[in-house]
């Protein structure tokens, strides 16, 4: 009982103590006053009031300081952060100034994910030039990658970088052991031809001439009709971070859409042998109709961009009608033979042959007059010497281009003079000055010759000589356009020659020796001012006027072939 009596006065007592505290303390500030607030204009500031005594307290609100994991610091400078399936190239392309990469992903201002998004980077199943396959399935290659081999590339494991392998890995699994070999972007093409038959998986932005391109499940990025949204070798990525910082960083490098495969930076030239309008071919024309010979191969010829023919016969209208058996080489065409070219939609004619000037040189002006009639552009000759001498200089989707090319194997009656037309005469000592020249102007040069003619599939010793020069001096690609009988390829000074390309539109059914019915166009691909690489397309001629796709194992045994006589 005492002990509970004297509870109630400590309690009592503490009471009044606090009571007696609060009458000594500042009075509570009224929440409706704002006791920093400027009052009314006076001559005299008034006195700010005194909050009254029995106003309710106001409890300060602390401010929280936010954590790591809530909201993160960023850094002071702008910051970006890579998955680590994105490609060193997609990486260069992403560089902005002042903009820092780092580690963590909550650093970051913006984030590069691997997701659906704004970003296509394109990749390439290739192998060596020197490879006959032309094309796998996404099974089989996918297989491959399982650990499944491939019979047409005996087994060997897939070559590709670390970021390739970060990526597809992503995309298809982890490979098995020893499904994949790992190499450096710089080491990729040359351990391919050292272990042939080999293959690798190539963003499109790292393709060169030395790489065949294979088409995956029908599709190859080479192609124009090419669509990465169905094509199973592209990969997507999306920018992500908040709206203004995701504006800053596309206003720093002038957009957030990025691809490695832009078909606006893209040129697509296709570059044919011998045509001869004349003998069987000018009469199949004549019974058969003017386009006859085109019939089966003109969407390979309408397709490209540029497509050029090298027209080694004059057109002049006293020419009689083609006779299939004739006996001398003095040839001419009827000008309504040029139907032909204007059905395949020439769009550069090549003026090097060695029979433009058989029926004078009024009939090399006359067909300058029908070339330029239909807007048509042409090289390697004209009106005179220096005309014909000069590159012709063409800028497309921001590729600078330089055709350029002379006749080395006469006669000197199909050379032009300083004021007559004809062929340009070969100066290699100018050549080698031109073509340095065109390169610091930025272009790149195509060389095309009209050669020797031998009728077997290795380049001849004076070929080889000739071609290498011209490649040596500043040639990207250099072609002949002489060769009657296709013939092999090299590579040299990071340039391409192919010494013959066989005929296009010429009556040689396997005469005078066998082989002359076999044909290469060769489709070259530029893409962002570079030389990227060439797709081989292959024709057989029938009815001594019209070549046709090959058939698969034609094809097959025709690159074997030539592959075989190739200087690797």
């Amino acid at each position: 009982m005492n002990r509970s009596i004297y509870r109630l006065s400590v309690i009592f007592l503490s009471i009044n103590m606090l009571a007696a505290c609060a009458s000594l303390s500042t009075p509570a500030q009224d929440p409706s006053l704002t006791p920093f607030q400027p009052v009314g204009n006076t001559a005299t500031p008034s006195q700010t009031p005194v909050p009254s005594a029995t106003a309710t307290p106001v409890t300060p609100t602390s401010t929280l300081t936010p954590t790591a994991t809530l909201t993160p610091t960023l850094p002071p400078v702008p910051a970006v952060w890579a998955d680590e399936a994105v490609p060193d190239g997609l990486r260069e392309r992403l560089q902005r100034e002042g903009w820092q990469w780092v580690d963590d992903p909550q650093k970051a201002w913006v984030r590069v994910e691997m997701d659906e998004g704004s970003i296509e980077w394109v990749y390439a199943l290739a192998a060596p030039f020197s490879t006959v396959t032309d094309e796998v399935s996404l099974d089989e290659l996918k297989g491959a990658w399982a650990g499944q081999g491939s019979a047409a590339f005996a087994n060997k494991p897939l070559l590709v970088s670390p970021s390739t392998l970060a990526l597809f890995s992503r995309l298809w699994g982890a490979p098995a052991d020893g499904a994949v070999s790992v190499a450096g972007d710089d080491e990729l093409l040359e351990r391919a031809w050292a272990d042939q038959p080999a293959w690798a998986i190539v963003p499109f932005e790292q393709l060169e001439p030395r790489w065949k391109v294979l088409r995956v499940d029908g599709q190859s990025p080479y192609s124009k009709e090419f669509d990465p949204a169905a094509y199973p070798l592209t990969a997507r990525f999306a920018l992500r971070g908040e709206t203004a910082r995701l504006e800053q960083f596309a206003a720093a490098g002038g957009g957030t859409t990025l691809t490695n495969r832009d078909p606006q930076r893209m040129t697509v030239v296709l570059l044919t042998g011998t045509t001869a309008l004349v003998r069987a071919t000018g009469d199949k024309m004549e019974s058969l109709g003017m386009t006859y010979p085109a019939q089966d191969i003109r969407d390979w010829l309408l397709e490209p961009d540029f497509t050029h023919v090298s027209n080694e016969v004059s057109f002049i209208s006293t020419c009689p009608n083609a006779d299939p058996l004739q006996k001398n080489l003095m040839f001419c065409s009827r000008p309504e033979y040029i139907e032909l070219l204007d059905y395949i939609d020439v769009d550069l004619v090549e003026l090097s042959g060695n029979h433009n000037n058989d029926w004078g040189r009024t009939a090399f002006s006359n067909s300058l007059d029908m070339y330029r009639e239909r807007g048509w552009q042409w090289f390697a000759g004209g009106s005179n010497y220096e005309e014909a001498r000069q590159a012709l200089k063409i800028e497309h989707n921001g590729n600078k281009l330089a055709f350029i090319g002379c006749n080395w194997a006469g006669p000197p009656s199909v050379w032009a003079t300083n004021d007559e037309p004809g062929a340009a005469q070969c100066d290699y000592e100018w050549l080698e000055a031109e073509l340095p020249n065109l390169r610091a102007e930025g272009y790149i040069p195509v060389f095309t010759f009209q050669h020797t003619e031998v009728y077997i599939p290795k380049g001849s010793d004076m070929q080889r000589r000739d071609f290498t020069r011209m490649a040596e001096a500043g040639a990207t690609i250099v072609s002949g356009s002489q060769a009657h009988f296709p013939q092999g390829f090299k590579f040299t000074n990071n340039a391409y020659i192919h010494y013959g390309l066989g005929n296009l539109f010429f009556d040689q059914m396997d005469t005078p020796v066998d082989g002359t019915r076999r044909e290469f166009l060769d489709r070259h691909i530029f893409y962002d001012g570079r030389y990227i690489g060439t797709e081989l397309l292959t024709a057989m001629l029938e009815d001594y006027a019209r070549p046709r796709p090959m058939t698969e194992a034609e094809r097959a045994e025709f690159l074997a072939y030539i592959f075989e006589a190739s200087d690797w």
